[in-house]
């Protein structure tokens, strides 16, 4: 089918490129003219100069996929597309806004009987190879407008082997990795929380190998302290282990790169789905401690000058006349 893209960075471009591979027509646009002609020359996609220009080479109903920066961005090519598209066409938002956000843009543009779909995409840069898992809020018809794109995009059924329980039965929802999970803003939801939970398998990973690393420091007694190979431990841990995933996967690759962990910053950004993640744990009251932890320690990272710390050092030098603990020797 024919689908607009608006966003051809790490993600959209390589989004473009699977689609485009999958037999649908793209028609692109990016505030980077360049990066749209090298992208319509390497896939036959066809490069817009505008988003005005990106809809008129496209059939109603039009279908257009953003993959822009969530918030100010995302709301503001929203916007210029309201004053462009007409009943019938779908808006879908493939970024990593906040749901809430999405339930006021989709409540917005039906007023204008434009079809709004937030989805939550999964994949990273490996999408192009492995597919994207997609997570789908909005109206049925514009999910059944838009099946076709998310069909392709998908990593299919063949991705995982089949839930024992469902292998004797026909296909069931989410399956062929994508999902609509429900009314506007049910897509970016359900990202939301996979975000949450990413941060804190991540955190547990990092946890683990901080203990490997440190194994044979003091004040360990030499009879206990051990010299871990932590490369070795990732590739063991991804044969056969419970905690093997494509999250340990990436972290193996990371220790035997040849660059070695000193090379990446010890400064861990967050996105932002963490803290809406939160926020909706205490709207409906459930206790994520694990994602809440995980979050909390992303900041702390933040923390180049020791603030909190220092100031717990002095609180017992003051009280006890406890000293800190000594800096470790290169």
């Amino acid at each position: 089918m024919q689908i607009g893209f608006i966003g051809l960075g790490r993600m959209g471009g390589n989004m473009v490129r699977r689609l485009s591979k999958g037999g649908h027509q793209c028609h692109v646009y990016s505030n980077k003219p360049e990066e749209g002609t090298a992208l319509a020359a390497e896939t036959g996609a066809i490069a817009a100069a505008s988003l005005a220009d990106l809809l008129s080479g496209l059939t109603a109903p039009r279908t257009v996929w953003l993959m822009v920066p969530a918030g100010p961005i995302t709301q503001g090519v929203i916007d210029e597309l309201a004053v462009l598209m007409g009943p019938g066409d779908t808006i879908i938002d493939g970024g990593n806004s906040n749901y809430r956000d999405s339930v006021t843009r989709a409540a917005t543009l039906a007023a204008k009987s434009i079809n709004f779909l937030d989805c939550g995409t999964s994949g990273g840069l490996f999408g192009l190879e492995r597919g994207y898992s997609l997570m789908i809020g909005g109206s049925d018809e514009g999910v059944a407008q838009a099946m076709p794109v998310f069909e392709t995009l998908a990593p299919g059924f063949e991705s995982a082997p089949r839930t024992p329980a469902k292998e004797a039965g026909p296909l069931q929802p989410g399956e062929a990795g994508w999902l609509h999970c429900g009314k506007a803003g049910a897509g970016h939801y359900v990202k939301m929380v996979h975000n949450g939970i990413e941060y804190g398998i991540m955190q547990a990973f990092a946890e683990g190998f901080a203990l490997f690393a440190s194994a044979g420091d003091p004040p360990v007694p030499e009879e206990r302290a051990y010299q871990f190979d932590l490369a070795a431990i990732a590739e063991v841990w991804r044969r056969g282990s419970v905690v093997s995933s494509w999250l340990l996967d990436l972290g193996a690759e990371a220790l035997a790169d040849g660059k070695g962990l000193s090379d990446y910053s010890p400064r861990v950004a967050d996105s932002g789905e963490g803290r809406w993640t939160l926020n909706a744990a205490i709207e409906q009251g459930v206790a994520v401690p694990v994602i809440a932890d995980a979050l909390f320690a992303r900041f702390t990272s933040h923390d180049d000058l020791g603030t909190a710390n220092r100031f717990l050092s002095a609180l017992r030098n003051k009280f006890g006349g406890h000293d800190g603990v000594p800096k470790k020797a290169d």
